[in-house]
């Protein structure tokens, strides 16, 4: 130990503390055995070791608490008796008699990038060491000069516990006495360039309320989960051939208290529960709720990938509020984003000094549209950061599935990029190989979950999304239907006059419908920036503008491909959604927005009811065109069928604000057809043009058929009907 070590280490700039502080062997001239412990005590004004019953005293050789002690004989266990400048006396273990923590094998498989349990290595866990209970913090920073734990345990002094330097910069420390809540940063000093920076834990489990920033010990393990039915059952489900009606929820803003307050996860595992299972939904999907600074991002510019956001509340809350949802049927989808990360100091931009998450070229490693850095795919250690963390939500939280945001920003290098903004790859081509390897073999360990599902929102005509890895495809279990979305929405938001002029829209989706495992979403996107609310897009007067939502909606379900729709569009929200307020629930103590609810709950319930409606959901097979060429009366009809042949539906679209009479349809069969579900009905406040008792088809031949049945198609409605045995 040399003058130039002691003033590292009470400069905290000390590079490798362990081998100048706790204990250590020393030789005298006499040659016997003896050992020295050094300790930097800057909050002591006098210190001595304390070995069983018997002191000794320390020496201080820094002013600022450098204190060391000389002692005969073997190494033995101690402690260190502190007496404060306040004249109180504590008695300490100290973090510097502990051996190395982390095994050889588990840095070597942290470098590979195959550790996919890596957040059990790295972040901060409770253990005990020789019967010394404390906190084992690790962090990845290769780059790093030195790097020290700094807490509401020392007061926050960057200097007192610098941490051991392991093989591939990984940096560890045992802190005895630490425990869950207290609260810490990693304080990184570069070795790069001049670069000192409080980051918080990449892998902490649980977070400071924003503004505040600091990472907290917390217990995951502490939590008794109930839904063992649930998950048990959960892989012998095959949701590609089940119902699958989304109710995606901004937990921030579904409801909120009677002073504007946010509900609090607990509360939402009654009020939200409740309600989506009331409706008849079949999963709730949340955006993204891990933790993440500034609440305008709605959760898509993430800090803590590992910690639920503690503004509703602790992990284990979360973790009810998900055991809740399976104790009442209810499956739960979480937003995940892999493809960016804000550049807010205390997260994972410039951890070490350098571009360590991130590509240190902007043309690669930023989306100047978002203000966000990408992640380095390529990089060995970020990968396992990712795929760990998409397993861990999986395995420790219980999650049902994970929707991928921003899948093409991903996989393109020329994403919202001009020319000379990017860089082509090895092949010259615009694929980020990297990316695309990263995803896929992301869903490759998701799907060992068994049940589990993993759904892209992915934008572009990329090829094989939603197919098996082992066909090339990059493997997620479905794909957002952005295609239709879009030409739905454009379709409906057009008078019902030009309806005639557009009606391609309402059936160009069906070339493509079986390309992939298609979900159909009416998501957060589509009803804010501008873009109006559901029946804010709708044309007409009142009456028109809820049975063209009506139609919509029924139009969905009846389409093949599953369902999501956003919150508030069930009840006829006018205004565009807010993320700072609630759903204005007040709206359902009128008609007309409390029987739009009724209608997507009977919606629901008519869809789960019908194995037309989802069974054949991605093949050509299920689906079935009676007539679409009646483009002067916006008019169209197909079948659903189910994968019992006879188990079919007849579905008859009227897109104009005109009652049609006589209007004749083709049926596969001859018999009696029931109507068995009608937008226009009066429940759900339409003007109640219906088809009542059962219709006899006619040996009439139409649409290529040699049967067919004559009816009434109520105004902008959506009517549906099945063959009596």
């Amino acid at each position: 130990m040399t003058v130039a070590d002691i003033e590292a280490i009470v400069g905290g700039y000390h590079g490798d503390a362990f081998r100048v502080l706790g204990p250590h062997i020393v030789q005298r001239r006499d040659g016997q055995p003896h050992w020295e412990v050094r300790a930097f005590l800057p909050q002591a004004m006098a210190a001595e070791i304390v070995i069983g019953e018997a002191t000794c005293p320390m020496a201080k050789r820094h002013k600022e608490g450098f204190y060391v002690a000389l002692l005969d004989g073997e190494h033995q266990p101690y402690r260190i008796r502190v007496k404060l400048y306040d004249g109180q006396s504590v008695e300490l273990e100290d973090p510097y008699r502990f051996p190395p923590l982390l095994s050889s094998f588990q840095l070597h498989l942290h470098a590979e990038g195959t550790n996919w349990e890596t957040y059990a290595m790295l972040g901060a866990h409770l253990i005990e060491i020789e019967g010394v209970r404390g906190t084992r913090f690790a962090v990845w920073a290769p780059n790093a000069e030195a790097v020290t734990l700094v807490g509401d345990f020392n007061q926050w002094d960057t200097r007192r516990h610098p941490m051991r330097v392991r093989d591939g910069g990984i940096w560890e420390i045992f802190l005895p006495g630490t425990g869950v809540g207290c609260a810490y940063k990693y304080n990184v000093r570069s070795r790069i360039r001049a670069y000192r920076q409080l980051k918080a834990d990449p892998y902490a489990f649980h977070c400071e309320m924003p503004p505040k920033s600091a990472s907290i010990i917390a217990d995951l393990d502490r939590y008794q989960w109930s839904d063992q039915t649930w998950m048990g059952a959960r892989g012998q489900r095959d949701w590609l051939h089940e119902a699958i009606s989304v109710y995606e929820v901004h937990m921030e803003s579904w409801l909120r208290g009677p002073h504007g307050e946010a509900l609090t996860y607990r509360e939402l595992a009654h009020n939200l529960v409740d309600y989506a299972k009331g409706m008849g939904y079949t999963h709730l999907e949340f955006l993204p709720i891990m933790e993440h600074p500034f609440s305008g991002s709605w959760g898509y510019q993430l800090i803590g990938y590992y910690a639920p956001t503690s503004r509703f509340g602790p992990p284990e809350d979360f973790m009810y509020l998900v055991d809740r949802c399976h104790q009442a049927g209810l499956a739960v989808i979480v937003d995940w984003v892999p493809a960016h990360f804000p550049k807010d100091a205390h997260g994972l931009v410039f951890f070490d000094g350098t571009a360590l998450y991130e590509h240190a070229d902007p043309r690669k490693g930023e989306h100047r549209d978002w203000g966000t850095l990408i992640f380095n795919y390529g990089r060995n250690e970020v990968r396992e950061f990712l795929i760990s963390n998409a397993l861990f939500w999986l395995k420790t939280y219980h999650i049902d599935g994970l929707r991928v945001d921003a899948v093409a920003s991903m996989i393109y290098l020329d994403y919202s990029r001009k020319a000379g903004e990017w860089i082509p790859n090895q092949f010259g081509g615009n694929e980020n190989l990297e990316a695309i390897d990263f995803i896929r073999r992301f869903n490759e360990l998701a799907h060992k979950f068994p049940g589990a599902v993993t759904i892209a929102e992915e934008s572009t005509a990329f090829s094989g999304v939603s197919r098996p890895v082992y066909l090339n495809g990059l493997g997620f279990t479905m794909k957002w239907n952005m295609g239709w979305m879009h030409d739905m929405l454009e379709y409906f938001s057009k008078d019902s006059v030009y309806r005639k002029h557009h009606h391609n829209s309402i059936t160009f989706s069906m070339l493509y419908a079986f390309t992939e495992n298609f979900m159909l979403p009416i998501s957060h996107d589509e009803v804010v920036h501008g873009k109006r609310s559901l029946l804010s897009k709708m044309p007409g007067d009142e009456w028109q503008r809820f049975a063209n939502a009506r139609a919509f909606l029924a139009y969905m379900y009846a389409h093949p491909g599953k369902k999501l729709l956003f919150m508030g569009s069930e009840i006829g929200q006018y205004e565009e959604w807010n993320y700072a307020s609630s759903i204005p629930w007040d709206l359902v103590q009128f008609d007309y927005h409390r029987k739009l609810q009724t209608f997507v709950r009977e919606l629901n319930q008519f869809y789960h009811r019908n194995p037309a409606l989802y069974q054949i959901d991605f093949h050509y097979t299920g689906f079935e065109w009676v007539d679409f060429h009646d483009v002067e009366n916006s008019v169209i009809a197909f079948l659903r069928k189910a994968l019992d042949p006879n188990d079919f539906l007849l579905f008859c679209c009227n897109f104009t604000p005109v009652v049609r009479h006589e209007y004749r349809f083709g049926v596969p069969v001859a018999g009696i057809y029931e109507e068995v579900f009608n937008s226009d009905a009066e429940c759900f406040g339409g003007g109640n043009v219906r088809n009542m008792g059962g219709m006899h088809s006619q040996p009439v031949e139409c649409h290529g058929r040699p049967n067919s049945i004559v009816l009434t198609l109520p105004p902008l409605a959506v009517i549906a009907f099945r063959r009596q045995p």
